[in-house]
């Protein structure tokens, strides 16, 4: 739990703590919905006799119950229930749904099998980073959120190659995989220890609490900020830069991936370090360093004429994402006291999901007036937004 000595914080090791370690398997099993199966596609458009368009609906099923029940978890999070009695049923809900796609041949079962996978997933980011915030405190908190960055990263990086290769024996073997968020669930409610909110306030008191802590200067700021790196990441980078490789420099899909799994894992390794940085600099200082990387990495993108020049945006690009996430994580963490934290990480978590929409359909209509060239100048731009949103937090 906190630690009131700083100096013994510093000294203590958080990547051995097992609660830290549990939140880790729990990070690792909910990520992997949507990365492990996608190299699968191709072979099941083939053997379900399927559109390439339907395809897809096994990704927007899967997410569609996150946009509309995160929130409610977390009020359910915050008040009777309490932490774990939301994780341990949404770990099952996830493991067993999941594996249950294994021995599914129907396009139709499957994606309510993938619903209900959805439901068990809904919850589990935001409460593995409120639960983040209620064992940790400080410099300790940022680097517990680097840490958990760090192994998200890592599982992104690592989940499309080990799909890739299950798929390779049938379409239906990546689908194996969700299976060992069932154990993980047992390991919650045996060894997990978090302090469980105390919570008698009147639903409608608590949602009032809230709303006002999310109108403050700095919260609205740090949300307005993640709302930009998301449009950034997931427009500017996630979709643009994949084009940029393929069109402009006829790039095969597996160095498109190799570029990808890059930044996941440059951006693990500067998670992995920010206990380190957070000694050195301060938080609003590693956020700043990190804006000017992002807009130093999409300004270099368009000028490269070669293509193993490209590394050099991607480590920067790396650099920044490993460093600004989980701080704001941390911020937004330490600003709701513990019976509100689980509500006021999972709006906030809503927020993200915001930009994560957006960031697509705006950079397509970016392209289509400046170019393809125009979406990293244009996700530049919205960096430098974002070191001035912070200065004016100051």
């Amino acid at each position: 739990m906190k630690c009131d000595k700083e100096e013994n914080k510093n000294k203590r090791k958080i990547y051995l703590d097992t609660n830290l370690q549990i939140i880790f398997g729990i990070t690792l099993a909910y990520i992997m919905g949507v990365a492990s199966i996608t190299p699968a596609f191709p072979k099941m458009v083939k053997e379900l006799n399927i559109s390439a368009k339907d395809v897809g609906l096994l990704i927007s099923i899967f997410s569609l119950p996150g946009i509309l029940l995160t929130p409610f978890s977390g009020v359910v999070a915050d008040r009777r229930w309490g932490r774990k009695k939301i994780i341990f049923p949404s770990l099952m809900l996830f493991g067993i749904a999941g594996g249950l796609c294994f021995f599914i041949r129907d396009f139709k079962l499957l994606l309510i099998l993938r619903l209900i996978q959805g439901i068990g997933a809904a919850p589990l980011g935001s409460l593995t980073v409120t639960i983040i915030g209620d064992l940790y405190s400080g410099k300790e908190l940022v680097a517990a959120m680097g840490y958990n960055s760090s192994i998200r990263s890592i599982g992104s990086a690592s989940y499309p190659a080990i799909g890739g290769a299950l798929a390779m024996i049938g379409w239906h073997y990546p689908f194996i995989l969700p299976v060992i968020a069932v154990p993980i669930g047992f390991f919650v409610l045996s060894a997990l220890k978090i302090p469980e909110p105390e919570n008698e306030l009147h639903i409608r008191e608590h949602l009032n609490i809230v709303w006002k802590k999310l109108r403050s200067r700095r919260i609205v700021g740090l949300l307005v900020i993640g709302i930009i790196i998301f449009v950034m990441l997931f427009g500017s980078y996630m979709t643009c830069f994949p084009l940029l490789l393929g069109n402009s420099f006829g790039s095969s899909s597996l160095t498109i991936g190799l570029f990808m799994a890059g930044l996941s894992l440059i951006a693990a390794f500067t998670s992995s370090q920010l206990g380190k940085i957070v000694r050195l600099f301060s938080r609003k200082a590693i956020l700043k360093a990190s804006f000017i990387l992002y807009t130093l990495a999409l300004l270099i993108i368009p000028l490269i004429s070669k293509l193993w020049l490209f590394f050099i945006p991607v480590i920067i690009f790396g650099i920044a994402h490993g460093m600004s996430i989980p701080v704001i994580q941390a911020l937004l963490a330490e600003a709701a006291p513990l019976k509100y934290r689980a509500t006021f990480m999972s709006v906030s978590g809503m927020t993200f999901r915001v930009g994560q929409t957006l960031g697509p359909f705006l950079m397509g209509l970016v392209i289509g007036v400046w170019g393809i060239g125009g979406a990293f100048f244009a996700g530049a731009a919205l960096s430098i937004a974002m070191f001035i949103i912070m200065l004016m937090l100051e």
